[in-house]
């Protein structure tokens, strides 16, 4: 029974369990950080761990369903006041491909751009309506991650998580600790993600991407020609409208840049793929090598 429905059932017949959505794994890396700041984050690593894992995000019966995702924190820099930091993450999230024993990766993203506050073993707190700058980075990346895996199972459903997530973005916008929030003409900013997924422009994008899992990946084990139908329909569609979508898009970034390689794996004995392929290096030129290297399969 596909997650979607689970949810449901969950919702109608079970009792008040409350299930956290987030099965996250978080690694650290102080190498760059003095022995004083090393020791000042001697728990950093399991207090985030804890947070993720423990909060719950929605109002939702998850039931047992847990999304498998991960933090990479690479420390850069530990300032002298021994509170402040800065750090790049790698946020990544899966979700299982239905009758196969196979995941499917939803989101690979590089954010180079986090400063917080931490003071050795602060309690972390779960507060939708002030802002902190390392709180909420959390918050934000549960609900994009949340977002993501929903809008995977029903069309548009995620955009409740998205809608929070911008307002998280919005708060950030206005403080000492805006940089990696504003919406800048950047390759990728966390407002200009949410701004894109809360966009109409984006909307046909959005339900397109509920029809390759729902309807794509969770089919090809039992109805591959529909399966294919509405994989390929999502390169159609943005091929058709590319134009009028902005090339440096946030959205379209991320998806790509967790996407590109299972697209090109399930596009290699696709018949008549190189209309495929050409459309693709036209709308996603960073991963060109990755088509490329495909359409060279016979």
């Amino acid at each position: 029974m596909k997650k979607l429905i689970f949810i449901i059932v969950s919702f109608l017949f079970l009792s008040t369990i409350r299930a956290q959505e987030l099965n996250a794994t978080v690694s650290v890396n102080y190498e760059q950080l003095p022995v004083a700041a090393k020791e000042r984050l001697i728990n950093f690593q399991s207090q985030i761990e804890t947070y993720l894992n423990n909060t719950k995000f929605t109002t939702e019966n998850w039931g047992d369903y847990k999304i498998q995702c991960g933090f990479n924190i690479f420390f850069l820099k530990a300032a002298d006041d021994e509170t402040t930091y800065k750090a790049q993450v790698v946020v990544t999230s899966q979700r299982p491909i239905e009758n196969s024993e196979r995941n499917s990766l939803m989101l690979n993203i590089f954010d180079n751009a986090w400063s917080f506050t931490y003071e050795k073993n602060q309690a972390l707190y779960f507060n939708q309506s002030d802002f902190d700058p390392l709180v909420s980075f959390l918050d934000f990346y549960a609900y994009v991650i949340i977002g993501f895996d929903s809008d995977s199972y029903g069309k548009l459903t995620g955009t409740p998580y998205f809608s929070k997530a911008l307002d998280i973005a919005i708060r950030g916008t206005n403080t000492s600790y805006m940089e990696g929030w504003e919406s800048k003409s950047t390759l990728y900013s966390r407002r200009g993600l949410v701004e894109n997924l809360m966009n109409a422009k984006y909307q046909q994008f959005r339900m397109d991407f509920y029809d390759y899992h729902y309807n794509g990946l969770d089919l090809l084990s039992s109805e591959q020609e529909t399966a294919y139908k509405n994989i390929v329909k999502l390169i159609i569609n943005l091929d058709r409208i590319k134009d009028q979508l902005d090339p440096r898009s946030p959205l379209l970034k991320v998806f790509f840049d967790a996407k590109a390689g299972e697209i090109a794996e399930l596009l290699k004995n696709y018949p008549d793929n190189k209309p495929l392929f050409d459309a693709l290096k036209k709308i996603d030129p960073p991963h060109i090598s990755k088509y490329d290297e495909a359409m060279e399969v016979d």
